[in-house]
């Protein structure tokens, strides 16, 4: 009796050590508006951010991540989708804003995420996970929300691009319980955040966390602007302390998140994700040295920060400069997980588990960019143009007849020197690879305005109305 006893504690000794680990965790940070260089550890010379730059000292820093869109809405679609925005006919920001006197008329872009996408959320859902979008939604409204695309908690999220009026309470936020007068928004995403993370401690977890930071208006905290207004000197590349603020708010959440995980032990076992949908406003921010910023064709508006945290797998400190996008993150997550894309769903992205396995590459590949809309609300903004990167090199077609320019991304990171009339055979090349593409998927194209007076600009710009920026 005594050996079938020891036989059985044996057994169950044996399963147990053969018992398969929990699920890996997901911790998903989308800042919005956020420029390739508002990071301390990407080069700002103003903008304090221990806790993210910690996380790419734990972690692989990219230098040359691109979000899939200049501006919000479809980024956040790709992202969730793996899926171009041109594939989704989610092209611009919802709902858009065409000028008065467009030489082009822009497509009837679709203005929600449909309901028949299927999403990251969807399918670890599907696979028993907890799952929550706790901050910035802006793909549609109310049928559309995030509880309708496979998460379990929506908070904050709407079909609204900021807070409104601001960062500060009350707020009119309708998916969120209003805080107490004065209560920064960033701050009650983080403390969301960190309950959610708790209530679901023995489960596992994905987190999606879109700040409405750095989005206008400049709201920011009177103490942390005082304390980056006493850092500002000449000569300073960033300079705007009350965004700088605003950027330390964030930072402190994700700080706040990483040690969650360690006081629940859960550290070692979450993936750890922090980017941004497209690069920063100007002149709200400096890209430097990119060239322009949001709603622009040029690097600073596409061309953002993006670190991955993988325990036990990524090497402490690791950089990439592997060309890498948006719709990456999508078959990179379940990748890790170990879980498949929905059936018959169609992902854009590639995994990049080989470059966050130190050693690893990625086959040679093309990214594009689809955008027939315009943007000249935005400093620099843009006419509606495409544009695909092979290897160093940048192809950008405008729309509307202007020239098509040519950049060689690793010589000029700039984009001074336009080489399309130096280099024919490689206009070609891509051009004709652009356009197969976009046939491809079918990509909408905008059409010639029959209205349009050439005598007249296409559009008038008006005096900016000051960029509010409070502190409270």
């Amino acid at each position: 009796m005594l050996a079938l006893a020891a036989i059985a504690i044996g057994a169950r000794a044996h399963a147990a050590d053969k018992a398969p680990a929990k699920p890996m965790n997901v911790v998903l940070v989308l800042a919005d508006d956020f420029g390739w260089t508002d990071l301390h550890s990407y080069g700002s010379d103003l903008y304090g951010s221990p806790n993210i730059d910690r996380l790419a000292a734990d972690g692989v820093r990219f230098t040359q991540n691109y979000s899939a869109c200049t501006v919000c809405s479809p980024t956040r679609a790709a992202l969730l989708t793996g899926k171009y925005p041109a594939r989704l006919h989610i092209t611009d920001w919802i709902p858009g804003l065409p000028p008065e006197n467009p030489k082009l008329i822009v497509p009837d872009f679709t203005k929600q995420l449909p309901l028949e996408e299927k999403t990251i959320a969807d399918v670890l859902h599907a696979a028993g996970y907890a799952t929550a979008s706790i901050g910035k939604w802006h793909l549609g409204g109310p049928p559309f929300y995030p509880e309708h695309h496979g998460f379990d908690i929506n908070i904050a999220g709407t079909d609204a691009p900021r807070p409104f009026p601001g960062y500060f309470a009350p707020y009119a936020i309708d998916t969120i319980k209003q805080g107490p007068k004065g209560e920064y928004i960033t701050d009650r995403l983080g403390v969301e955040a960190d309950k959610f993370i708790r209530a679901n401690a023995d489960k596992p977890f994905f987190l999606y966390l879109p700040h409405f930071a750095v989005h206008l208006p400049v709201n920011a905290k009177k103490k942390l602007t005082a304390k980056y207004q006493a850092k500002v000197h000449d000569g300073m590349r960033h300079t705007n302390a009350a965004y700088a603020a605003m950027i330390d708010s964030m930072d402190q959440t994700v700080g706040k998140l990483r040690k969650t995980l360690d006081e629940l032990k859960l550290a070692d076992n979450t993936l750890f994700i922090f980017t941004s949908d497209n690069g920063g406003r100007i002149p709200t921010t400096s890209n430097a040295p990119l060239r322009a910023g949001k709603g622009s064709c040029y690097e600073g508006g596409v061309r953002v920060p993006l670190i991955v945290y993988w325990p036990g797998v990524t090497k402490a400190g690791a950089t990439c400069d592997e060309p890498v996008i948006t719709m990456d993150l999508l078959p990179t997550i379940l990748e890790i997980l170990g879980r498949s894309p929905a059936p018959n769903n169609v992902c854009d992205g590639v995994s990049l588990v080989p470059l966050l396995r130190e050693g690893g590459q990625l086959a040679d590949r093309p990214l594009f960019w689809h955008y027939p809309h315009y943007q000249h609300y935005q400093k620099e903004g843009t006419t509606p143009y495409a544009a695909v990167r092979r290897g160093d090199y940048k192809l950008i077609e405008f729309f509307d007849g202007a020239p098509t320019e040519l950049y060689n991304e690793r010589e000029d990171i700039s984009e001074k020197k336009n080489l399309a009339s130096e280099q024919p055979e490689r206009v070609k090349a891509l051009r004709d690879e652009l356009h197969a593409w976009q046939k491809t998927i079918g990509a909408q194209m905008p059409t010639p305005n029959p209205n349009y007076d050439p005598t007249k600009p296409e559009h008038t710009p008006k005096e900016p109305a000051a960029s509010p920026s409070k502190a409270t």
